[in-house]
Protein backbone atom coordinates (compact mmCIF):
# COMPACT_ATOMS: atom_id res chain seq x y z
CA UNK A 1 0.00 0.00 0.00
CA UNK A 2 0.95 3.34 -0.31
CA UNK A 3 2.67 5.11 2.28
CA UNK A 4 3.42 8.56 4.53
CA UNK A 5 2.37 -4.53 2.82
CA UNK A 6 1.92 -23.51 -3.12
CA UNK A 7 -0.90 -26.10 -4.02
CA UNK A 8 -1.31 -27.76 -0.83
CA UNK A 9 -1.92 -26.56 2.65
CA UNK A 10 1.02 -28.21 4.17
CA UNK A 11 3.19 -25.71 1.75
CA UNK A 12 1.24 -23.00 2.07
CA UNK A 13 1.36 -22.95 6.14
CA UNK A 14 5.12 -23.75 5.59
CA UNK A 15 5.55 -20.16 3.34
CA UNK A 16 3.58 -18.51 5.72
CA UNK A 17 4.96 -19.49 9.04
CA UNK A 18 8.73 -18.95 7.09
CA UNK A 19 7.83 -15.46 6.40
CA UNK A 20 6.16 -14.69 10.07
CA UNK A 21 9.59 -16.40 11.60
CA UNK A 22 11.20 -13.81 9.65
CA UNK A 23 9.50 -10.66 9.67
CA UNK A 24 7.63 -10.55 13.66
CA UNK A 25 7.28 -7.56 15.57
CA UNK A 26 9.44 -8.27 18.00
CA UNK A 27 12.66 -8.07 15.46
CA UNK A 28 16.20 -9.14 17.17
CA UNK A 29 17.02 -6.00 15.26
CA UNK A 30 14.99 -3.59 17.42
CA UNK A 31 16.59 -1.19 19.73
CA UNK A 32 14.63 -0.13 23.04
CA UNK A 33 12.42 -1.65 25.56
CA UNK A 34 9.39 -0.95 23.81
CA UNK A 35 8.77 -4.11 21.37
CA UNK A 36 6.09 -4.94 18.52
CA UNK A 37 4.38 -7.72 20.83
CA UNK A 38 2.09 -7.38 24.10
CA UNK A 39 4.88 -6.76 26.93
CA UNK A 40 2.71 -5.75 29.12
CA UNK A 41 4.08 -7.44 32.35
CA UNK A 42 1.58 -8.70 35.02
CA UNK A 43 3.67 -7.20 37.19
CA UNK A 44 3.59 -3.60 36.08
CA UNK A 45 1.33 -1.79 37.89
CA UNK A 46 -1.14 -0.08 35.34
CA UNK A 47 -1.58 3.79 35.64
CA UNK A 48 -4.98 5.08 36.85
CA UNK A 49 -5.76 7.33 33.22
CA UNK A 50 -5.52 4.86 30.35
CA UNK A 51 -5.44 7.47 27.54
CA UNK A 52 -2.79 7.54 25.33
CA UNK A 53 -1.57 10.68 22.75
CA UNK A 54 -0.25 9.90 19.11
CA UNK A 55 1.09 12.16 16.84
CA UNK A 56 1.04 11.57 13.12
CA UNK A 57 2.64 12.91 10.04
CA UNK A 58 -0.05 13.71 7.90
CA UNK A 59 -4.24 13.92 7.68
CA UNK A 60 -6.18 10.46 7.31
CA UNK A 61 -7.48 10.80 3.63
CA UNK A 62 -10.43 8.32 4.11
CA UNK A 63 -11.87 6.81 6.57
CA UNK A 64 -14.06 4.50 4.22
CA UNK A 65 -12.35 1.39 3.55
CA UNK A 66 -13.88 -0.05 0.57
CA UNK A 67 -12.01 3.81 -0.77
CA UNK A 68 -8.92 3.46 1.17
CA UNK A 69 -5.29 3.49 -0.54
CA UNK A 70 -2.70 4.18 2.21
CA UNK A 71 -1.07 3.05 5.26
CA UNK A 72 -2.58 6.05 7.71
CA UNK A 73 -6.04 5.14 6.61
CA UNK A 74 -5.89 1.52 6.93
CA UNK A 75 -3.94 1.82 10.42
CA UNK A 76 -6.92 3.69 11.63
CA UNK A 77 -9.53 1.96 10.12
CA UNK A 78 -7.63 -1.19 12.08
CA UNK A 79 -8.16 0.21 15.45
CA UNK A 80 -11.91 0.93 14.90
CA UNK A 81 -12.92 -1.74 12.26
CA UNK A 82 -12.87 -5.44 12.01
CA UNK A 83 -12.62 -8.20 8.97
CA UNK A 84 -12.70 -11.97 8.88
CA UNK A 85 -9.04 -12.34 10.18
CA UNK A 86 -6.60 -9.60 11.85
CA UNK A 87 -2.52 -10.10 12.53
CA UNK A 88 -1.83 -10.42 16.30
CA UNK A 89 0.84 -8.63 18.11
CA UNK A 90 3.52 -11.83 16.59
CA UNK A 91 1.87 -10.95 13.24
CA UNK A 92 0.08 -14.36 13.22
CA UNK A 93 -3.11 -14.32 11.18
CA UNK A 94 -5.83 -14.90 14.02
CA UNK A 95 -9.71 -14.80 13.63
CA UNK A 96 -11.66 -11.33 13.87
CA UNK A 97 -15.43 -11.44 12.69
CA UNK A 98 -14.54 -15.13 11.73
CA UNK A 99 -15.04 -17.94 14.05
CA UNK A 100 -12.23 -19.69 13.89
CA UNK A 101 -9.85 -20.72 10.50
CA UNK A 102 -11.20 -20.93 7.07
CA UNK A 103 -11.90 -24.69 5.93
CA UNK A 104 -11.16 -25.47 2.34
CA UNK A 105 -12.07 -27.89 -0.48
CA UNK A 106 -9.74 -30.29 -2.11
CA UNK A 107 -7.60 -28.04 -4.01
CA UNK A 108 -8.25 -24.62 -1.62
CA UNK A 109 -10.27 -22.72 -4.21
CA UNK A 110 -13.44 -22.49 -2.00
CA UNK A 111 -12.91 -21.40 1.59
CA UNK A 112 -16.24 -21.57 3.53
CA UNK A 113 -15.70 -19.09 7.00
CA UNK A 114 -17.99 -19.47 9.72
CA UNK A 115 -18.42 -16.15 11.43
CA UNK A 116 -19.06 -15.55 15.10
CA UNK A 117 -22.71 -14.84 16.10
CA UNK A 118 -23.93 -11.98 18.08
CA UNK A 119 -21.44 -9.15 17.17
CA UNK A 120 -22.98 -5.63 16.92
CA UNK A 121 -22.46 -2.75 14.96
CA UNK A 122 -21.95 0.45 17.00
CA UNK A 123 -25.27 1.39 16.31
CA UNK A 124 -26.70 -1.72 17.51
CA UNK A 125 -27.41 -3.68 14.41
CA UNK A 126 -25.86 -7.44 13.80
CA UNK A 127 -23.03 -8.02 12.12
CA UNK A 128 -23.76 -10.49 9.24
CA UNK A 129 -22.15 -12.43 5.89
CA UNK A 130 -24.29 -9.98 3.87
CA UNK A 131 -22.15 -7.15 5.04
CA UNK A 132 -18.84 -8.74 3.64
CA UNK A 133 -20.42 -9.80 0.32
CA UNK A 134 -22.03 -5.98 0.08
CA UNK A 135 -18.70 -4.54 1.07
CA UNK A 136 -16.52 -6.77 -1.44
CA UNK A 137 -19.20 -6.04 -4.28
CA UNK A 138 -18.83 -2.48 -3.47
CA UNK A 139 -14.74 -2.76 -3.65
CA UNK A 140 -14.92 -4.66 -6.95
CA UNK A 141 -18.02 -2.13 -8.71
CA UNK A 142 -16.61 -0.10 -11.86
CA UNK A 143 -18.98 2.76 -10.61
CA UNK A 144 -17.45 3.28 -7.36
CA UNK A 145 -13.97 3.22 -8.88
CA UNK A 146 -12.18 1.75 -5.44
CA UNK A 147 -8.50 2.42 -5.55
CA UNK A 148 -7.74 -1.15 -4.51
CA UNK A 149 -11.03 -2.89 -5.88
CA UNK A 150 -10.09 -4.51 -8.80
CA UNK A 151 -5.63 -4.43 -8.50
CA UNK A 152 -6.58 -6.36 -5.32
CA UNK A 153 -9.07 -8.66 -6.29
CA UNK A 154 -8.45 -8.98 -9.87
CA UNK A 155 -7.14 -12.74 -11.04
CA UNK A 156 -7.79 -13.75 -7.05
CA UNK A 157 -11.35 -13.71 -6.60
CA UNK A 158 -13.74 -16.04 -8.90
CA UNK A 159 -15.32 -13.01 -11.31
CA UNK A 160 -13.56 -10.06 -10.35
CA UNK A 161 -11.87 -9.84 -13.58
CA UNK A 162 -15.07 -10.53 -15.54
CA UNK A 163 -17.20 -7.96 -13.22
CA UNK A 164 -14.79 -5.23 -14.22
CA UNK A 165 -14.80 -6.02 -17.67
CA UNK A 166 -18.45 -5.78 -17.71
CA UNK A 167 -19.22 -9.46 -18.61
CA UNK A 168 -20.80 -10.74 -14.85
CA UNK A 169 -22.73 -8.93 -12.55
CA UNK A 170 -21.86 -7.75 -9.14
CA UNK A 171 -23.17 -10.62 -7.33
CA UNK A 172 -21.30 -13.11 -9.64
CA UNK A 173 -18.54 -11.69 -7.26
CA UNK A 174 -16.73 -15.53 -5.66
CA UNK A 175 -18.02 -14.41 -2.33
CA UNK A 176 -21.72 -15.80 -0.99
CA UNK A 177 -23.48 -15.61 2.54
CA UNK A 178 -25.07 -19.25 2.61
CA UNK A 179 -26.83 -17.90 5.56
CA UNK A 180 -26.54 -15.16 8.05
CA UNK A 181 -23.09 -16.44 9.61
CA UNK A 182 -21.65 -18.23 7.08
CA UNK A 183 -19.34 -17.02 3.84
CA UNK A 184 -18.64 -19.26 1.21
CA UNK A 185 -15.19 -17.59 -0.69
CA UNK A 186 -14.54 -18.58 -4.01
CA UNK A 187 -11.08 -18.11 -5.82
CA UNK A 188 -9.76 -18.16 -9.37
CA UNK A 189 -7.14 -20.99 -7.90
CA UNK A 190 -5.65 -21.51 -4.87
CA UNK A 191 -4.00 -18.59 -2.89
CA UNK A 192 -0.37 -19.40 -1.14
CA UNK A 193 -1.46 -16.37 0.84
CA UNK A 194 -5.06 -16.07 1.16
CA UNK A 195 -4.80 -15.93 5.29
CA UNK A 196 -2.48 -13.02 4.91
CA UNK A 197 -4.78 -11.50 2.13
CA UNK A 198 -7.83 -11.93 4.02
CA UNK A 199 -6.90 -9.32 6.70
CA UNK A 200 -6.15 -6.37 4.33
CA UNK A 201 -9.35 -3.63 5.47
CA UNK A 202 -10.59 -3.82 1.86
CA UNK A 203 -12.45 -6.72 2.82
CA UNK A 204 -13.76 -5.54 5.74
CA UNK A 205 -17.45 -5.46 6.44
CA UNK A 206 -19.70 -2.57 5.90
CA UNK A 207 -23.63 -2.35 7.02
CA UNK A 208 -25.88 -1.81 3.88
CA UNK A 209 -28.79 -0.18 5.00
CA UNK A 210 -26.09 2.34 6.72
CA UNK A 211 -24.33 2.69 3.78
CA UNK A 212 -27.75 3.77 1.87
CA UNK A 213 -29.06 6.21 3.97
CA UNK A 214 -25.95 7.82 4.71
CA UNK A 215 -25.92 8.79 1.13
CA UNK A 216 -23.20 10.78 -0.16
CA UNK A 217 -22.12 12.32 3.67
CA UNK A 218 -20.96 8.45 4.34
CA UNK A 219 -17.53 8.36 6.06
CA UNK A 220 -17.16 12.71 5.74
CA UNK A 221 -16.69 12.29 9.76
CA UNK A 222 -16.48 10.46 12.37
CA UNK A 223 -20.79 10.75 12.75
CA UNK A 224 -21.38 9.39 9.35
CA UNK A 225 -19.60 5.99 10.50
CA UNK A 226 -19.89 2.74 11.91
CA UNK A 227 -17.88 0.59 13.70
CA UNK A 228 -17.20 -3.10 15.20
CA UNK A 229 -13.16 -2.96 16.61
CA UNK A 230 -11.88 -2.26 19.72
CA UNK A 231 -12.35 1.13 19.11
CA UNK A 232 -14.74 3.91 18.04
CA UNK A 233 -13.78 7.04 16.24
CA UNK A 234 -15.76 9.93 18.78
CA UNK A 235 -14.07 12.85 16.57
CA UNK A 236 -12.49 13.59 13.18
CA UNK A 237 -14.16 16.50 10.96
CA UNK A 238 -12.86 14.68 7.52
CA UNK A 239 -9.51 14.65 5.63
CA UNK A 240 -8.20 17.73 6.36
CA UNK A 241 -8.62 17.17 9.92
CA UNK A 242 -5.73 17.46 11.98
CA UNK A 243 -6.48 15.65 15.06
CA UNK A 244 -9.02 12.78 15.86
CA UNK A 245 -9.97 10.81 18.86
CA UNK A 246 -10.61 7.08 19.73
CA UNK A 247 -12.23 5.36 22.37
CA UNK A 248 -12.95 2.31 23.78
CA UNK A 249 -15.23 0.31 22.26
CA UNK A 250 -17.12 -1.27 24.92
CA UNK A 251 -19.47 -3.53 22.51
CA UNK A 252 -16.48 -4.92 20.70
CA UNK A 253 -16.49 -9.18 20.89
CA UNK A 254 -12.97 -8.99 22.88
CA UNK A 255 -13.82 -5.75 24.79
CA UNK A 256 -11.89 -7.52 27.78
CA UNK A 257 -8.79 -7.14 25.88
CA UNK A 258 -8.38 -3.67 25.22
CA UNK A 259 -7.41 -1.55 28.40
CA UNK A 260 -6.94 1.66 26.52
CA UNK A 261 -9.75 4.17 26.98
CA UNK A 262 -8.80 6.81 24.95
CA UNK A 263 -6.41 7.78 22.32
CA UNK A 264 -5.76 11.42 21.16
CA UNK A 265 -3.95 11.79 17.74
CA UNK A 266 -2.76 15.15 16.21
CA UNK A 267 -1.01 16.23 13.21
CA UNK A 268 2.72 16.99 13.03
CA UNK A 269 4.50 16.99 10.00
CA UNK A 270 7.70 18.91 11.61
CA UNK A 271 10.11 15.85 12.64
CA UNK A 272 11.98 18.49 15.34
CA UNK A 273 8.24 19.76 16.80
CA UNK A 274 7.62 16.06 17.14
CA UNK A 275 10.35 15.34 19.52
CA UNK A 276 9.96 18.28 21.18
CA UNK A 277 6.42 17.14 22.34
CA UNK A 278 7.17 14.06 23.01
CA UNK A 279 10.13 15.56 25.35
CA UNK A 280 7.21 17.77 26.73
CA UNK A 281 5.05 15.49 27.73
CA UNK A 282 2.82 16.11 25.38
CA UNK A 283 2.73 12.84 23.13
CA UNK A 284 3.28 9.23 23.86
CA UNK A 285 3.86 8.22 20.39
CA UNK A 286 5.59 9.95 17.88
CA UNK A 287 5.74 10.08 13.53
CA UNK A 288 8.21 8.04 12.27
CA UNK A 289 11.13 10.14 12.58
CA UNK A 290 14.39 10.67 10.08
CA UNK A 291 17.17 12.74 10.70
CA UNK A 292 19.88 12.45 12.24
CA UNK A 293 20.30 15.68 14.42
CA UNK A 294 16.63 14.23 16.10
CA UNK A 295 17.75 11.12 16.40
CA UNK A 296 21.28 11.79 18.04
CA UNK A 297 19.17 12.78 20.80
CA UNK A 298 17.69 9.88 21.75
CA UNK A 299 20.32 7.63 20.44
CA UNK A 300 20.25 4.07 23.42
CA UNK A 301 17.54 5.75 25.07
CA UNK A 302 14.72 3.41 26.03
CA UNK A 303 11.80 5.93 24.32
CA UNK A 304 13.40 5.05 20.48
CA UNK A 305 12.08 2.38 18.88
CA UNK A 306 13.95 1.21 15.81
CA UNK A 307 13.20 -1.24 13.27
CA UNK A 308 13.94 -2.28 9.74
CA UNK A 309 10.61 -2.36 7.51
CA UNK A 310 9.88 -3.54 4.20
CA UNK A 311 9.03 -0.74 2.99
CA UNK A 312 10.78 0.43 -0.62
CA UNK A 313 10.50 3.77 -1.35
CA UNK A 314 11.03 5.44 -5.29
CA UNK A 315 10.91 7.15 -8.06
CA UNK A 316 8.08 6.91 -10.38
CA UNK A 317 8.73 8.04 -13.84
CA UNK A 318 5.76 8.88 -15.37
CA UNK A 319 5.83 7.37 -19.08
CA UNK A 320 3.51 10.14 -20.74
CA UNK A 321 5.96 12.54 -20.31
CA UNK A 322 8.11 11.92 -23.60
CA UNK A 323 11.38 12.25 -22.24
CA UNK A 324 10.29 9.25 -19.72
CA UNK A 325 9.19 7.40 -22.16
CA UNK A 326 12.71 6.97 -23.07
CA UNK A 327 14.73 3.82 -21.28
CA UNK A 328 17.83 5.50 -21.62
CA UNK A 329 16.80 8.38 -19.77
CA UNK A 330 14.89 6.51 -17.53
CA UNK A 331 17.88 4.65 -16.38
CA UNK A 332 20.08 8.03 -16.31
CA UNK A 333 17.55 9.37 -13.81
CA UNK A 334 17.56 6.07 -12.04
CA UNK A 335 21.70 5.66 -12.04
CA UNK A 336 22.10 9.46 -10.73
CA UNK A 337 21.02 9.29 -6.94
CA UNK A 338 23.77 8.61 -4.08
CA UNK A 339 21.78 6.14 -2.38
CA UNK A 340 24.72 5.63 0.17
CA UNK A 341 24.28 9.58 1.02
CA UNK A 342 21.29 9.62 0.92
CA UNK A 343 20.45 6.81 3.59
CA UNK A 344 23.70 8.05 5.40
CA UNK A 345 23.79 11.89 5.25
CA UNK A 346 20.80 12.72 4.83
CA UNK A 347 18.17 10.20 6.64
CA UNK A 348 20.45 8.91 8.71
CA UNK A 349 17.88 6.85 10.57
CA UNK A 350 19.37 3.47 9.75
CA UNK A 351 17.68 2.92 6.25
CA UNK A 352 19.48 1.22 3.65
CA UNK A 353 19.81 1.43 -0.16
CA UNK A 354 17.49 0.11 -2.19
CA UNK A 355 19.39 -1.68 -5.89
CA UNK A 356 15.64 -3.97 -5.81
CA UNK A 357 12.05 -3.96 -5.06
CA UNK A 358 11.25 -6.60 -3.36
CA UNK A 359 13.08 -5.81 0.27
CA UNK A 360 15.10 -7.68 2.41
CA UNK A 361 13.75 -9.61 5.43
CA UNK A 362 10.28 -10.03 3.87
CA UNK A 363 9.72 -13.04 2.09
CA UNK A 364 11.84 -16.55 2.31
CA UNK A 365 10.91 -19.47 -0.47
CA UNK A 366 10.50 -23.20 0.41
CA UNK A 367 14.21 -23.78 1.69
CA UNK A 368 13.97 -20.52 4.31
CA UNK A 369 16.26 -18.42 1.57
CA UNK A 370 15.61 -14.81 1.57
CA UNK A 371 14.09 -13.80 -1.77
CA UNK A 372 17.10 -11.52 -2.10
CA UNK A 373 19.31 -14.19 -1.48
CA UNK A 374 19.34 -15.53 -4.82
CA UNK A 375 17.76 -12.43 -6.82
CA UNK A 376 19.85 -9.56 -8.64
CA UNK A 377 20.82 -6.00 -7.71
CA UNK A 378 19.93 -3.26 -10.24
CA UNK A 379 20.48 0.40 -10.86
CA UNK A 380 23.23 1.02 -8.42
CA UNK A 381 24.39 4.48 -8.29
CA UNK A 382 26.95 5.00 -10.91
CA UNK A 383 27.36 8.60 -11.94
CA UNK A 384 29.47 8.10 -14.77
CA UNK A 385 27.40 5.41 -17.02
CA UNK A 386 24.04 7.87 -15.94
CA UNK A 387 25.81 11.11 -17.77
CA UNK A 388 26.18 8.73 -20.96
CA UNK A 389 23.03 7.11 -20.48
CA UNK A 390 21.41 10.85 -20.67
CA UNK A 391 23.60 11.86 -23.37
CA UNK A 392 22.52 8.98 -25.44
CA UNK A 393 18.64 9.59 -24.62
CA UNK A 394 18.53 13.25 -25.54
CA UNK A 395 19.94 12.24 -28.40
CA UNK A 396 17.19 9.69 -29.27
CA UNK A 397 14.54 11.80 -28.21
CA UNK A 398 15.74 15.25 -30.06
CA UNK A 399 15.97 17.45 -26.94
CA UNK A 400 18.57 19.37 -25.66
CA UNK A 401 16.71 20.57 -22.16
CA UNK A 402 14.44 18.84 -20.28
CA UNK A 403 12.28 19.85 -17.51
CA UNK A 404 10.07 17.90 -14.92
CA UNK A 405 7.66 18.21 -12.10
CA UNK A 406 8.36 16.64 -9.03
CA UNK A 407 5.72 15.82 -6.88
CA UNK A 408 6.08 15.48 -3.09
CA UNK A 409 4.93 15.59 -0.10
CA UNK A 410 4.71 18.41 2.42
CA UNK A 411 6.65 16.96 5.96
CA UNK A 412 9.66 18.18 6.51
CA UNK A 413 11.30 15.03 6.22
CA UNK A 414 9.91 14.92 2.61
CA UNK A 415 11.26 18.08 1.30
CA UNK A 416 14.52 17.70 3.02
CA UNK A 417 14.92 14.60 1.11
CA UNK A 418 13.12 15.91 -1.60
CA UNK A 419 15.97 18.70 -2.47
CA UNK A 420 18.48 16.22 -2.34
CA UNK A 421 17.24 14.08 -5.27
CA UNK A 422 16.63 17.57 -7.21
CA UNK A 423 20.12 18.34 -6.08
CA UNK A 424 21.73 14.69 -7.43
CA UNK A 425 19.67 14.86 -10.58
CA UNK A 426 20.12 18.35 -11.78
CA UNK A 427 24.38 18.60 -11.18
CA UNK A 428 24.69 15.23 -12.86
CA UNK A 429 22.23 15.46 -15.54
CA UNK A 430 22.96 18.37 -17.95
CA UNK A 431 20.29 20.33 -19.26
CA UNK A 432 17.97 18.78 -16.18
CA UNK A 433 15.66 21.00 -14.67
CA UNK A 434 13.21 19.84 -11.91
CA UNK A 435 10.26 22.16 -10.20
CA UNK A 436 8.86 20.34 -6.80
CA UNK A 437 6.13 20.75 -5.68
CA UNK A 438 5.43 19.69 -2.30
CA UNK A 439 1.30 18.73 -1.58
CA UNK A 440 -0.12 17.16 1.47
CA UNK A 441 -0.53 13.25 1.40
CA UNK A 442 -4.36 13.38 0.29
CA UNK A 443 -2.83 15.24 -2.60
CA UNK A 444 -0.21 13.79 -3.34
CA UNK A 445 -1.93 10.64 -3.43
CA UNK A 446 -4.52 12.11 -5.99
CA UNK A 447 -1.92 13.39 -8.62
CA UNK A 448 -0.50 9.65 -8.22
CA UNK A 449 -4.10 8.51 -9.01
CA UNK A 450 -4.73 10.98 -11.89
CA UNK A 451 -0.62 10.54 -13.53
CA UNK A 452 -0.52 14.27 -12.99
CA UNK A 453 3.42 14.41 -12.40
CA UNK A 454 6.68 13.87 -13.91
CA UNK A 455 8.58 12.37 -10.97
CA UNK A 456 6.85 11.45 -7.89
CA UNK A 457 8.88 10.24 -4.78
CA UNK A 458 6.42 7.22 -3.77
CA UNK A 459 6.83 3.93 -1.59
CA UNK A 460 5.24 1.42 -0.88
CA UNK A 461 5.01 -1.71 2.38
CA UNK A 462 3.45 -4.57 1.78
CA UNK A 463 -0.30 -5.73 2.18
CA UNK A 464 -0.02 -9.74 2.46
CA UNK A 465 3.10 -11.99 2.75
CA UNK A 466 3.97 -12.66 -0.47
CA UNK A 467 6.38 -11.29 -3.21
CA UNK A 468 3.59 -10.22 -5.49
CA UNK A 469 2.57 -7.51 -3.34
CA UNK A 470 5.65 -5.64 -5.16
CA UNK A 471 5.58 -7.55 -8.23
CA UNK A 472 1.57 -6.73 -9.33
CA UNK A 473 1.73 -3.20 -9.15
CA UNK A 474 3.31 -2.66 -12.33
CA UNK A 475 1.36 -4.74 -14.92
CA UNK A 476 0.09 -3.02 -18.33
CA UNK A 477 -2.98 -0.93 -16.76
CA UNK A 478 -3.02 -1.98 -13.15
CA UNK A 479 -4.95 -0.33 -10.71
CA UNK A 480 -1.56 0.84 -8.66
CA UNK A 481 0.68 1.15 -12.03
CA UNK A 482 0.02 5.08 -12.25
CA UNK A 483 2.62 5.89 -14.83
CA UNK A 484 2.25 4.48 -18.30
CA UNK A 485 4.86 1.69 -17.91
CA UNK A 486 3.75 -1.69 -19.50
CA UNK A 487 5.97 -4.73 -20.53
CA UNK A 488 4.04 -7.66 -22.11
CA UNK A 489 7.19 -9.98 -21.20
CA UNK A 490 6.45 -9.19 -17.87
CA UNK A 491 2.93 -9.04 -17.45
CA UNK A 492 3.59 -12.93 -18.82
CA UNK A 493 5.31 -13.59 -15.49
CA UNK A 494 3.52 -11.92 -13.13
CA UNK A 495 0.31 -13.92 -14.67
CA UNK A 496 2.25 -17.17 -14.93
CA UNK A 497 3.08 -16.66 -11.11
CA UNK A 498 -0.48 -16.01 -10.37
CA UNK A 499 -1.78 -19.00 -12.24
CA UNK A 500 -0.20 -22.20 -13.13
CA UNK A 501 3.34 -21.43 -11.32
CA UNK A 502 1.05 -21.58 -8.15
CA UNK A 503 1.55 -25.55 -7.88
CA UNK A 504 4.99 -25.06 -8.25
CA UNK A 505 6.50 -22.89 -5.17
CA UNK A 506 10.19 -22.50 -6.91
CA UNK A 507 9.22 -21.83 -10.43
CA UNK A 508 6.92 -19.16 -9.34
CA UNK A 509 9.82 -17.91 -6.82
CA UNK A 510 12.22 -17.67 -10.62
CA UNK A 511 9.70 -16.33 -12.44
CA UNK A 512 8.72 -13.47 -9.77
CA UNK A 513 12.79 -12.64 -9.68
CA UNK A 514 12.75 -12.98 -13.77
CA UNK A 515 9.84 -10.08 -13.48
CA UNK A 516 11.82 -7.84 -11.08
CA UNK A 517 15.48 -7.89 -13.22
CA UNK A 518 12.83 -6.89 -16.37
CA UNK A 519 11.19 -4.25 -14.56
CA UNK A 520 14.24 -2.59 -13.08
CA UNK A 521 17.71 -3.79 -15.32
CA UNK A 522 16.07 -3.59 -18.61
CA UNK A 523 13.24 -1.07 -17.96
CA UNK A 524 14.55 1.17 -15.25
CA UNK A 525 10.53 1.65 -15.14
CA UNK A 526 11.11 2.76 -11.67
CA UNK A 527 14.16 4.08 -9.47
CA UNK A 528 14.43 2.56 -6.34
CA UNK A 529 15.96 4.59 -3.39
CA UNK A 530 15.99 2.86 -0.15
CA UNK A 531 14.32 0.37 2.15
CA UNK A 532 13.01 2.41 5.34
CA UNK A 533 14.04 2.26 8.50
CA UNK A 534 11.54 2.56 11.38
CA UNK A 535 12.45 5.38 14.53
CA UNK A 536 9.60 6.46 16.70
CA UNK A 537 10.08 7.75 20.23
CA UNK A 538 7.35 5.76 22.31
CA UNK A 539 7.21 6.29 26.21
CA UNK A 540 8.29 3.73 28.42
CA UNK A 541 5.04 3.58 30.60
CA UNK A 542 3.42 2.48 27.06
CA UNK A 543 3.11 -1.32 26.72
CA UNK A 544 1.89 -4.10 24.32
CA UNK A 545 2.52 -1.85 21.35
CA UNK A 546 2.51 -3.90 18.08
CA UNK A 547 4.14 -2.71 15.02
CA UNK A 548 3.70 -4.93 11.69
CA UNK A 549 5.11 -6.38 8.64
CA UNK A 550 2.04 -5.82 6.28
CA UNK A 551 -1.06 -4.44 5.91
CA UNK A 552 -2.02 -1.45 8.75
CA UNK A 553 1.24 -0.17 10.13
CA UNK A 554 0.32 -0.61 13.68
CA UNK A 555 -2.44 -2.36 16.48
CA UNK A 556 -3.47 -0.55 19.46
CA UNK A 557 -5.76 -2.41 20.81
CA UNK A 558 -2.90 -4.34 23.36
CA UNK A 559 -1.71 -1.39 24.89
CA UNK A 560 -0.93 -0.36 28.85
CA UNK A 561 0.08 2.00 30.40
CA UNK A 562 1.46 1.51 33.37
CA UNK A 563 3.00 3.53 36.62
Amino acid sequence: MKKSKLSLLLVLSLVLSMFLAACSGGDKEETGKNEGKNNAGSEEQLADKQELNVLESAEIPTMDSVMGQDTLSFTTLNAVNEGLYRLDADQKVIPGVADGMPTYNDDKSVLTIKLKQDLKWSNGEPITAKDFVFAWQRAIDPKVAAPYGAYFMEGKIKNASEIVAGTAKLEDLGIVAKDDYTLEITLVRALPYIESYLTFPLFYPQNQKYFEEQGADYAKDAAHLLYNGPFKMTKWDGPTGTEWVLEKNADYWNAKETTLEKINFNVSKDPQASANAYTAGEADITPKLAQAAILSQFEGADDLLRYQEPSIWWLKMNEKNPALKNVNIRKAIALSVDKKALVDDVLANGSIAADFLVPKGFSFDTNNKDFRDTAGTYLSTDKEEAKKLWEQGLKETGLKEVSFTYVGQDTETSKVTDAFIKDQLEKNLPGLKITIEAVPFKIRIAREDAEDYDLLMGGWGPDYADPMTYMDLWVTGGGQNHMSYGNPEFDKLIKSANEELVATPDDRWKALQDAEKILLEDDAAIAPLYQRSVNILINPKVKGFAHHAFGPDYSYQWIKITK
